[in-house]
């Protein structure tokens, strides 16, 4: 998908150790930007849930009726998605798969999910922005979440690396303003695990396409 940069980029962080601990990384209840969201989703429709983690929204997500497919790279924050799913007896697809290698166009969906998916080179966000356009139906969602280059100063989660967090020019470069639906930045207190604890600089998205 991303040409001679993918070859360029590697991940920095081995998630297969980071999520390795007993515990949930990232905590078992869905992160607050989709409670603050879900409200904005096609309700019931087919949801992909991108760099998924250990599976809490994707549950979530289907306990509230979606039809959902969650993705990741990391096998040890699949299987701990899995049992997550099987503790709430809720069916969830699993794809286990290198984001920088998904197939956008495999397949369209009525939502797509990216929360804190925060790991992409500046120069390669438009192509993936692209790519999530590309699969989700007419009349469909987008929803992304992250943090603000003002994170920098909470470390209370998120990358290190300002350069990989989100403005308001990231959306507005990739999407025309009659497909953005929600753009806001916000401070809020977050409680979701050990890796995402405190006062944070946040940034919810949404297109309707």
């Amino acid at each position: 998908m991303f040409g001679q940069n993918r070859l360029l980029w590697s991940y920095k962080l081995d998630w297969d150790e980071r999520y390795s601990i007993d515990e949930y990384l990232f905590g078992q209840k869905p992160a607050q930007a989709i409670l603050r969201n879900e409200k904005h989703l096609v309700s019931g429709g087919e949801t992909l849930l991108i760099a998924d983690g250990e599976g809490r929204n994707s549950v979530y997500l289907a306990k509230k009726g979606f039809k959902v497919t969650s993705s990741d790279s990391s096998i040890v924050a699949q299987q701990k998605a899995k049992t997550l799913a099987e503790r709430h007896e809720v069916k969830v697809d699993f794809e286990l798969e290198d984001f920088f290698s998904i197939d956008w166009s495999r397949k369209q969906y009525d939502n797509i999910v990216g929360i804190c998916f925060q790991f992409i080179p500046a120069e390669l966000i438009e192509e993936v922005f692209m790519g999530l356009r590309s699969a989700t139906k007419q009349g469909g969602t987008i929803l992304i979440h992250g943090y603000t280059p003002e994170q920098i100063h909470y470390g209370t989660g998120g990358p290190k690396d300002a350069s990989l967090m989100y403005t308001e020019t990231t959306f507005t470069r990739s999407f025309t303003n009659s497909e953005i639906y929600l753009l806001e930045k916000y401070e809020a207190i977050i409680s979701e695990g050990p890796g995402h604890n405190g006062k944070s600089a946040m940034i919810d998205f949404v297109a309707k396409l």
